[in-house]
């Protein structure tokens, strides 16, 4: 986020949950996940305990899954209707298996073993990577294709409430 954008959201009031388009969604989903892994770095950094950082790095981990989900599910397929450039389309894809696949890593291990914090540590390099392209590649060609934003942006929040009430509700390994 720019220093003026920073400043601005300050000053400006925050929109409603309910306002925001698909766009403005993922964005503060994007930002919200970011803060988590800098809540987890300062995790390893003050060596907290293995319980503190495993239910961080689920949490995380939760989070990404909810995210990829809806993208998948939703986001874009509507993209992809809207004929948004199918290889930013791809390449989307393509990185979210990766995640995945990492997550499905994080998820079976415990957080004593040794390469834990690292899987972590990659993990959030692979989704900043992931949201840099998203959001100046894909986003910008999703607004020139004229895709129904509002529209989608309830959509995408609609089933990442109910796949987050979901993820609550089931008990977290804390391995």
């Amino acid at each position: 986020m720019s220093i003026v954008d920073q400043v601005v959201a300050r000053v400006m009031p925050a929109k409603e949950e309910e306002e925001l388009d698909a766009l403005e969604m993922l964005r503060k989903d994007h930002d919200a996940v970011d803060r988590m892994f800098k809540d987890y770095e300062e995790l390893v950094d003050a060596n907290s305990s293995r319980e503190d950082r495993r239910l961080m790095s689920t949490r995380i981990c939760g989070m990404l899954a909810v995210h990829a989900m809806i993208e998948e599910e939703i986001f874009y397929p509507a993209a992809r209707a809207a004929r948004v450039d199918s290889d930013l389309l791809d390449e989307a894809e393509i990185e979210h298996g990766s995640m995945k696949e990492l997550i499905a890593h994080i998820g079976e291990a415990s957080a004593t073993q040794r390469l834990y914090d690292a899987r972590v540590k990659v993990l959030g390099e692979y989704v900043r990577h992931h949201v840099k392209e998203e959001e100046r590649e894909l986003f910008p060609a999703c607004k020139k294709a004229g895709m129904e934003l509002e529209a989608l942006g309830k959509r995408l929040r609609k089933r990442r409430d109910a796949l987050m009430k979901i993820l609550q509700s089931t008990p977290a390994d804390l391995g």
